[in-house]
């Protein structure tokens, strides 16, 4: 399936998805979120209201006992359940109205005043402190914070003003490289104000749009680190402080990011790790907690797995409802858009070949993981799931695919009716493939290419909703 065909065609339809609409998408699912929305439709598809309260209780119990499976703080789910209680039973008790106070519920859990994403100084450069216990992934997000300012077009600079960890310089230096980002380090002194002050002088000098300081952490908060970090905080004078948590950690990643708050001051919380192992809870309580604005979610271990935290966003895919604005925003500043139109005609004339396929699963490999993608796409939910472990370099598919398309001549990857059974057969040996492995991929290859030309027709929305009503089966909230 050609994944920026379908964005294409619900950019261009506009597409606002409505109640109704979303009938039509059964499962929305989110990668992200993944047993957050699983407590929401699993507690939800119990249900069946006749207008009483004795419905409305047997779903808040459902509700609540599941978000507790899920590691959401007992306080806040204490306040969403009373919130949902009470925007319910202000109306006619139905499902709707049940659906629509918990939208509303948890956009009031999410919604910590102050500003969410990444807010730009009037003058440059934006100076940001990172800062985090040691293992929190620190050092890797701020990296993943550079490449997502980078694909905004922002000159950015980052200052290795970590000197504690040994690897903590050389760590940086190896992700700057890997994603054309400059690095500052002084490798001659081992004072972390010195190195600050320099920076800033250094990016004054050179017109930078954005400073990010990566300071150092320990296993544990101590005296040493908070002192530390006030001697930078005063010669940075950051524009804001983010704390990065590990969402692996659970509720602890509230401790300590509160703790974070009383001693240095924090502006905004990233959450690192968050594909791991952890439930998902510490997402949902986080900023109500610590009265601080989530920002960022990390998830996945690529430079570009950041996700900027977006309450109203977030709660339409903890809902499955998937987020259309989102996947469109992450894939602006990626997908060339002249090229995409001369994809889309060559789509359009079933003239796509193997070096578009190529074309597009490289740019795909920058917007970050499968997973990531797909839950973001309405109606791919379960595929998304399915695609959890899926690499797009490294899989056991794509290396096969790769290898046979590298097998081809300049030819035959342009023109794929050429393929008879003499040139598969030469393409199998000189792959390694078997032929029957030869003749998939160009099964799936075709399948794709059709279901991509039907989705950019006349009736495409209404073919891709059709579609993604038969994938998606159990797992969305009943309507």
């Amino acid at each position: 399936m050609n994944i920026n065909a379908i964005i294409t065609q619900l950019n261009l339809n506009k597409v606002k998805l409505s109640y109704n609409s979303r009938l039509l998408l059964k499962n929305l699912g989110d990668s992200l979120f993944d047993t957050l929305t699983d407590s929401f439709t699993s507690a939800l598809k119990k249900i069946r209201f006749r207008d009483d309260e004795k419905a409305l209780t047997k779903a808040l119990n459902e509700l609540k006992k599941s978000l507790l499976k899920s590691d959401v703080n007992h306080k806040v789910v204490k306040d969403l359940i009373a919130t949902i209680e009470l925007k319910t039973k202000a109306t006619v008790i139905g499902k709707d109205q049940f659906l629509d106070a918990m939208r509303s519920a948890l956009n009031d859990i999410l919604d910590v005043k102050g500003n969410k994403g990444f807010v730009f100084a009037p003058n440059p450069p934006t100076v940001i402190l990172m800062t985090g216990l040691q293992g929190s992934g620190k050092t890797t997000t701020t990296g993943k914070l550079a490449n997502y300012l980078t694909l905004k077009k922002k000159k950015v600079l980052v200052v290795a003003a970590d000197l504690q960890r040994l690897a903590a310089v050389e760590q940086l230096r190896q992700i700057c490289s890997s994603i054309e980002v400059e690095l500052f380090a002084d490798d001659e002194t081992k004072n972390p104000v010195e190195v600050v002050t320099s920076a800033l002088n250094y990016a004054n000098s050179k017109l930078y749009d954005v400073v990010l300081i990566d300071t150092a952490g320990r296993l544990a908060i101590d005296d040493e680190l908070m002192g530390e970090l006030e001697a930078v905080k005063k010669a940075a004078n950051p524009h804001e402080i983010f704390y990065v948590a590990d969402s692996m950690t659970g509720q602890d990643a509230v401790r300590t990011a509160t703790t974070f708050k009383e001693k240095i001051g924090i502006d905004g919380v990233i959450l690192s790790k968050y594909d791991g192992d952890s439930k998902g809870g510490v997402a949902l309580g986080i900023s109500h907690q610590v009265n601080v604005p989530l920002r960022f979610i990390g998830a996945g271990e690529k430079m570009e797995d950041l996700e900027v935290f977006l309450p109203e966003r977030i709660v339409n895919r903890l809902m499955g409802f998937g987020d259309i604005e989102g996947l469109a925003e992450k894939t602006a500043g990626i997908i060339d858009e002249k090229k995409a139109k001369e994809i889309a005609k060559k789509i359009k004339k079933g003239k796509f070949n193997f070096n578009d396929f190529l074309e597009q699963m490289e740019q795909m490999k920058k917007m970050g993981s499968m997973k990531s993608l797909m839950g973001m796409i309405p109606g791919m939910g379960k595929m998304a799931t399915a695609l959890k472990d899926f690499d797009m370099d490294n899989s056991k598919e794509m290396k096969l695919i790769k290898a046979i398309i590298g097998s081809m001549t300049k030819k035959e990857r342009e023109d794929p009716e050429l393929l008879n059974n003499s040139r598969k057969q030469r393409i199998a040996a000189g792959c390694g493939a078997s032929q029957m492995e030869v003749n998939k991929m160009l099964k799936q290859f075709k399948n794709a290419a059709k279901m991509a030309k039907k989705f950019s027709g006349k009736n495409g929305m209404k073919d891709l909703q059709s579609m993604m009503g038969q994938m998606g089966g159990a797992g969305a909230i009943p309507r």
